[in-house]
């Protein structure tokens, strides 16, 4: 880029000196080199006249720089802002004014002799407009002359010294936006490392409010705790030696809790004072934690540092800002308790076998007690003992030893579970006050018919769902809540269902008579009669011999499986509307002899699942080509050899069937007997399970 700039600023200074000569009105002439014998001419020229020596190398009025020859009236710059020109042999210097910024300057010529053939090439036009301006300037330069001698070789070593300086300006620029980059991108790192930190402050806090769901029977070790035990020698000295100002917020995120080898522990939940003491309530500390390491055997969590101490809970138990969890700690007995913002106490699968009448006192706003699996009888519930829980809404009392309901209960429950007892029998103030309850379980107690009173549930007014599971009942309890809509008594000793026994319970949707003794003419023909919202029906495990008739009329589920069953009369389902869903008649004695082409009338609509597994079938029953939705058919565990045309699939028609799952394992078919269409209806052939045969190698029994 120099050596062009300072070619054209040659040429430039060629194209003065030939403006110049035509204002003295003296032609312009140049020669080749000394060499050549003839010189070249312009075409516009007159011809060479011998006199104009100034024009020809070596002639008069020509001036001599650094050893180089320049012609009369030539004119270069050797510095920035200053013009030199060559005039009858002497040089004169002068400065000019400078424009533009410092990187626009004239550079000298490198000393070369003028070409000859140049005039040719910038042309007549051009030599004009370079006239003009060295007209202008030679008169500025007239009025201000200072002459200065200056050599070329120093014009070009400034105007390089110029160039570099640009350069490392230049480069000095680069560098510094560099480093304001880096230092953005640094600034950013370390916001992203901030923010980092903070989120996993936040995550180690949130995994010391783990939920009872998710750790059921909590361990606590002393290599996963960071924190130190308090020490009950330690005294208020310490304070000033080991806080500062700044460290006050930092004490609301620090959580103590204190195990030692004995079988108790100090506990402090999240957020408010709380104290928990034997007998008397304890009182309030705010000492820091003394800086010794945890001993052999002793479990340290970290709690608020100013919250009350909790004594007298084991090792093991979880606390957090509305639950308290000693799940399976071995707890013998229930330390008084004072904290408003816990909503739940878990205590179940200990030895807990009595509760201080003021223990719960402490807990206005809990809402859930868990206290199945330990060891509490009528005595260890005193009628005092939930005076004050007037939120409590779920109470679990399951796998104890009581004889009775507990009196006194909140009559905020919303949920009562009161299974695997030995509840001897229900009075009409059993459950008096409860007439918010939805929920009661009495599973697993020794409930006979002789021992409820059919005024038992009038309290409930509410009541929805009722399990009497595994009791002794022969028949089904009288006196049932209009609202009922689930009703459990399987494993009982029903042996018939009284006309009359449910006309009450209007909205009844589901009612399980399993595993009992009932025979189909032991059900009274109107016994559903009133049942219109039932929806599912199982008397599976009973002593049927035939599919009852005078079933509810908006049934969508019947479960039949492992009765006695050889027989579905014609038209049993006819009145069902709009029809069964689902039709469970496994593990029963049905041939083909007692399934008629009417037996599935009324079904045809809205049947999707037939089980008909573990049977004595032949042959694929008739009718089932009737069933227009059935989706999944079971057939398997049967004596069933072959599978006719039309059986499965009407080939007189040519939409495909709509079922997706076709059990016929484990029969006794051959199915290279099966004809080819005989199951062409069927989508997809995966649907189609034929193996493994009764009568095949890998035959293995199997009983569903």
């Amino acid at each position: 880029m120099a050596e062009l700039t300072m070619n054209r600023l040659a040429l430039l200074y060629f194209c003065l000196y030939a403006a110049a000569s035509l204002i003295d009105g003296k032609p312009s002439r140049r020669t080749e080199k000394p060499r050549s014998s003839k010189p070249v001419v312009a075409a516009d020229s007159p011809e060479l006249d011998d006199t104009d020596d100034a024009l020809l190398p070596g002639g008069r009025g020509q001036c001599s720089v650094n050893g180089m020859s320049l012609f009369d009236r030539a004119m270069w710059s050797p510095q920035p802002c200053s013009v030199c020109q060559c005039q009858r042999g002497t040089v004169s210097c002068h400065p000019v004014p400078c424009s533009g910024s410092n990187s626009q300057q004239t550079v000298a010529p490198k000393a070369k002799k003028p070409s000859p053939n140049a005039e040719k090439k910038e042309g007549i036009p051009k030599q004009k407009k370079s006239l003009q301006r060295t007209s202008e300037e030679g008169g500025a330069a007239h009025q201000k002359k200072e002459e200065q001698h200056v050599t070329p070789a120093k014009a070009v070593a400034v105007m390089k010294s110029v160039a570099t300086q640009n350069k490392k300006q230049e480069v000095a620029v680069k560098k510094q936006e560099v480093a304001v980059k880096k230092q953005k991108v640094a600034v950013k790192i370390q916001k992203v490392s901030v923010k980092k930190q903070e989120v996993a402050v936040k995550i180690k806090v949130r995994k010391t409010e783990v939920p009872m769901a998710k750790r059921r029977n909590p361990t606590i070790t002393k290599d996963s705790l960071p924190y130190l035990p308090y020490d009950d020698n330690d005294n208020d000295n310490h304070d000033d030696h080991d806080h500062s100002e700044h460290d006050d917020n930092d004490d609301d995120d620090d959580y103590i809790i204190r195990a030692t080898g004995k079988p108790t522990m100090r506990l402090a939940p999240m957020g408010r004072p709380v104290t928990m003491a034997t007998g008397r309530l304890a009182t309030t500390t705010t000492r820091k934690p003394m800086a010794r390491a945890p001993g052999p055997g002793r479990a340290v969590v970290t709690f608020p540092r100013r919250h009350s101490i909790m004594e007298s809970l084991p090792a093991g138990c979880l606390l957090s800002e509305s639950l308290i969890a000693c799940g399976s700690t071995g707890m013998v007995h229930i330390p008084i308790l004072s904290d408003q913002g816990v909503k739940t106490l878990y205590l179940a699968d200990n030895k807990i076998s009595k509760i201080p009448p003021r223990a719960l006192a402490g807990l206005p706003n809990l809402e859930w007690l868990d206290l199945s699996k330990n060891k509490l009888d009528d005595s260890a519930i005193s009628t005092d003992l939930f005076q004050n829980l007037t939120k409590l809404r779920r109470l679990n009392l399951d796998g104890n030893n009581l004889t009775k309901v507990p009196s006194f209960l909140p009559p905020s429950l919303v949920e009562l579970k009161i299974n695997d007892n030995k509840i001897l029998g229900l009075t009409p103030s059993s459950f008096k006050g409860l007439s918010k309850l939805l929920t009661l379980e009495l599973e697993d107690n020794h409930f006979h018919d002789g021992n409820v009173s059919p005024l038992t549930f009038r309290p409930l007014k509410k009541l929805i769902y009722l399990r009497l599971e595994d009791n002794k009942f022969r028949a089904i309890p009288s006196g049932l809540p209009v609202t009922l809509q689930t009703l459990h008594l399987s494993d009982n000793r029903i042996e018939e269902v009284h006309e009359g026994i449910l006309n009450k319970t209007v909205n009844l949707r589901f009612l399980d008579l399993s595993h009992n003794r009932i025979r189909e003419d032991r059900i009274a023909p109107r016994a559903w009669i009133h049942l219109l919202k039932l929806e599912s029906l199982d008397l599976s495990h009973n002593k049927l011999v035939h599919v009852p008739s005078f079933l509810p009329v908006g049934l969508q589920q019947l479960h039949l499986h492992h009765n006695q069953i050889e027989r579905i009369p014609g038209y049993v389902f006819g009145h069902i509307k709009p029809g069964l869903e689902l039709l469970h008649l496994s593990h029963n004695r049905l041939d083909n002899n007692g399934i008629d082409d009417v037996s599935f009338l009324g079904l045809y609509n809205s049947l999707t699942e037939l089980l008909l597994d573990h049977n004595q079938l032949h042959s694929i029953p008739r009718g089932l080509l009737k069933l227009k939705i059935l989706q999944l058919l079971r057939l398997n565990h049967n004596v069933i050899r072959y599978v006719p045309l039309n059986s499965l699939c009407d080939t007189r028609l040519s939409d495909d069937s709509p079922l997706v799952s076709v059990h016929l394992e484990y029969n006794l078919i051959d199915r290279r007997l099966i004809p080819p269409i005989a199951l062409s209806c069927i989508k997809t052939y995966h649907s189609i399970i034929l193996q493994p045969q009764s009568h095949e190698e890998d035959y293995q029994h199997e009983d569903y």
